[in-house]
């Protein structure tokens, strides 16, 4: 990438060399002019040669001056997408860098946080259900109301009086009666402890009768379902609803954490590419005609990329 250069004389360190240039004694009030010859060319004559001269002293002078290595745009954004911020960090764009990492932070606690809320919740209201819910008292409703009557199905298992209801059922035999119903009996009870089972009770009248303040002297037909539902259902109905919108809320802000990612890689790659265009700094010699020679004079070099 081509670049422009501005060379910036120390004035006072070349008085002194062109002084020191001159034969005869030195007259400590009054410092006599140098003569000065003209190569003919206006750049050395007016302002010097333009190169930084080469050699031990301007490594000597050089060592401690700021480095001007390039960074990379690659490397910035690979940085970034690792840790946001992090490329920022690395082009020195130090303000960037830390608000990237603050929302890559905030972020991931706030969606832990509302997981956490939800993962509670979930304990809560399935604790709720194994306590209030029941499916031999669902099942029995069921077949005690079947219309037209079909022939009995054996869902429950003999034997097992006094286990957990859960562990009473034939969930295939179960399953079976559902289907025969159909109308609005439109869903099959998984097995007790999955997913679908938690979400199903809370969230169709078909099984409102499952729970213990259900009135299951109401006739089996959707209307009269909908009309009485029970208010251990809606309440369950209304826990499981606000742990779902917790974790929805933790998938917003994972979603955001990804996102702040992606930005900050974009942002990490462009930094790089104006640091890289942005204003250097180094010391060094210039070679200037003075009194019939040529002195090293120190000099600052500024370089600006475009």
């Amino acid at each position: 990438m081509a670049g422009k250069r501005i060379a910036v004389v120390l004035l006072a360190v070349f008085g002194v060399v062109a002084a020191q240039s001159q034969e005869g004694p030195a007259i400590p009030w009054r410092v006599q002019a140098p003569e000065i010859q003209l190569s003919g060319n206006a750049q050395i004559d007016f302002v010097g040669q333009m190169e930084l001269v080469t050699g031990p002293r301007i490594q000597e002078q050089t060592a401690d001056q700021p480095s001007l290595q390039r960074k990379s745009p690659w490397l910035a954004a690979g940085l970034s997408v690792a840790l946001p911020g992090a490329g920022e960090f690395y082009a020195e764009s130090y303000w960037k860098s830390a608000a990237f990492f603050a929302v890559e932070v905030a972020a991931w606690v706030i969606a832990y946080t509302y997981d956490h809320k939800g993962d509670r919740l979930t304990d809560d209201f399935q604790n709720y259900a194994d306590a209030h819910w029941s499916v031999i008292r669902y099942g029995q409703y069921t077949q005690n109301n079947l219309n037209p009557p079909h022939p009995p199905y054996n869902w429950l298992i003999p034997g097992r009086t006094g286990s957990v209801p859960w562990d009473q059922v034939d969930w295939s035999e179960l399953n079976r009666m559902e289907r025969d119903i159909g109308d609005y009996y439109s869903h099959t009870l998984p097995p007790h402890g999955e997913q679908q089972y938690y979400e199903l009770i809370g969230k169709y009248p078909q099984f409102n009768m499952g729970w213990d303040d259900a009135n299951t002297n109401w006739p089996p037909d959707y209307s009269s379902m909908v009309a009485n539902i029970t208010p251990s259902f809606r309440y369950y109905s209304g826990q499981r609803g606000k742990a779902n919108d917790y974790y929805n809320t933790a998938s917003t802000f994972v979603t955001v954490a990804i996102v702040n990612h992606v930005l900050s890689a974009v942002d990490a790659a462009w930094s790089a590419g104006q640091y890289n265009n942005s204003l250097h700094a180094q010391m060094g010699f210039q070679r200037i005609p003075v009194g019939g020679r040529m002195a090293d004079v120190p000099v600052l070099m500024l370089r600006y990329d475009i």
